[in-house]
Parts: C-alpha cells; sequence; structure tokens
C-alpha cells in the first residue's frame, strides 16, 4: 500500500513538471523509483505511465509542433534504442543505480549551463541517436533535446509540443522493445496501473500554471529539484 501510494506522488510531481516546463517527467521519476524500487523497474514504469501524457500533449498542441525535426529526431533515436536496451539488459542493478543519477546530474548541468548545439542534419543526428541509447538506459532522455531546441530557439509552447511529439513515437518503439527482452513484468504493470491516475492530474495542475509562470523560473525549480534527487540517489546506490 505504501509503494503504490508512493508511486502515485512520484507520477503526479513527473507530470506536473513536464506540463509546466516540457521537460522533467523522467528526470524527475526515474531516481525517485529507482529508491523506491529498483532501476530497471524504475526505467520501464516511468516509461509506461509516461506514454499517454506525451501523446495526450503532441495531440492537443500538434499545430505547434516542428513534425520535420519531430521526424527527424525520432529516425535517429531509433538507432540508439538497441544500444540502450542492451545496457538496461545486462549491467549490474547498482552499477545502474550509479548512472541513472549520474546522467540525471549531467542533464541538469547541461540544461542549467543553456549550452547550444550544432543544429544541422549532423548535430541533429547526433541528439537523436544519444537519445535514443538514453530513452532505453536510463529513461532519461529529454535534456539533449532541450539544448537542440535552446538552440533552434522555440518558443515555450513550440517547444512542449515538439518534444511531446518526439517523446511519443519513441515511447512506443521503447515499449515495444522494454516488452521484447522482458522488462514488462507483473510488479511494473501493476505499479503502472496504481500511477496512472496521476498523470491527467498532474497535466491538469500544470496547465493551471503553464501560462501563469515564467518558464525560466519554473525550470529553475525543476532543475534544483533533480539535483536534489540525484544526490540522493546516487547516495543511496554508494551505500
Amino acid at each position: 500500500m505504501l509503494l503504490t501510494i508512493v508511486a502515485f506522488g512520484i507520477v503526479l510531481l513527473g507530470a506536473f513538471a513536464q506540463t509546466v516546463s516540457g521537460f522533467g517527467y523522467a528526470l524527475v521519476t526515474v531516481p525517485l523509483f529507482t529508491m523506491a524500487t529498483d532501476p530497471r523497474t524504475a526505467v520501464v514504469v516511468t516509461a509506461l505511465t509516461d506514454i499517454g501524457l506525451t501523446v495526450t500533449a503532441a495531440l492537443r498542441d500538434r499545430a505547434h509542433v516542428r513534425w520535420r525535426v519531430a521526424g527527424s529526431l525520432t529516425g535517429t533515436a531509433l538507432l540508439g534504442l538497441p544500444v540502450g536496451l542492451l545496457v538496461l539488459a545486462t549491467v549490474a542493478e547498482d552499477v545502474l543505480s550509479v548512472l541513472i543519477a549520474v546522467v540525471v546530474l549531467g542533464c541538469v548541468a547541461l540544461v542549467a549551463s543553456g549550452a547550444r548545439l550544432r543544429t544541422g542534419p549532423l548535430g541533429i543526428g547526433a541528439v537523436g541517436v544519444l537519445v535514443g541509447v538514453l530513452t532505453a538506459a536510463t529513461g532519461t532522455n529529454g535534456p539533449p533535446l532541450v539544448a537542440a531546441f535552446h538552440s533552434l530557439g522555440y518558443d515555450p509552447r513550440t517547444f512542449r509540443a515538439t518534444l511531446a511529439a518526439i517523446f511519443s513515437g519513441i515511447g512506443l518503439v521503447g515499449l515495444a522493445g522494454f516488452a521484447a527482452i522482458g522488462r514488462i513484468d507483473a510488479e511494473v504493470l501493476w505499479l503502472s496501473l496504481v500511477a496512472l491516475p496521476a498523470v491527467p492530474l498532474g497535466w491538469w495542475l500544470g496547465n493551471l500554471v503553464f501560462d501563469r509562470i515564467r518558464p525560466l523560473v519554473f525550470r529553475r525549480i525543476v532543475l534544483v529539484g533533480l539535483i536534489g534527487s540525484a544526490g540522493v540517489a546516487l547516495a543511496a546506490a554508494a551505500g
């Protein structure tokens, strides 16, 4: 019972963060689920609960999606997914926990730095492959896209909509990959089912403040929280 309540709260927090800032769902949920369960369950439960949020967001804001960029990034991400699945299936749990925490901290640093990436065909392709690897291995695939979209100068609504479109495409293929390697088991399905109602609730709460808070301010709040969650997860893995 305690785990189901915790799972609901984690998903609610992640959905709220992503709805307001356009990213952050997996960066919030994966480290917290890792502490509550194990890293492999954390990655797959995050993917299962996130897919409804991203598909809904992509459909709702489809007029703001940059479909050409979304298609290019999704296509190249598929090249990285098999590598990420191999990491998820073969790396020891304690090593995977540390990897997730380190990746989250690195992603926080990337977003906080305001780094700009090359946005030509080669740069977009490299970002896509990296996103594919991170999607399957750690579930934390947003920050490279955040950096790329920052370089492209997208406004908040275009930013959020295009991210959602990419997450939807990669997420659906990623779920098929998780099923193929046997990672969608009874525990994963149960946790996903009990936490799923938190997704529309988090979306609703996030939309209440989306137009009332400056995205930069909320993004900074999210980044501080992510540093804390990643730090705690890293300490737990080390202990």
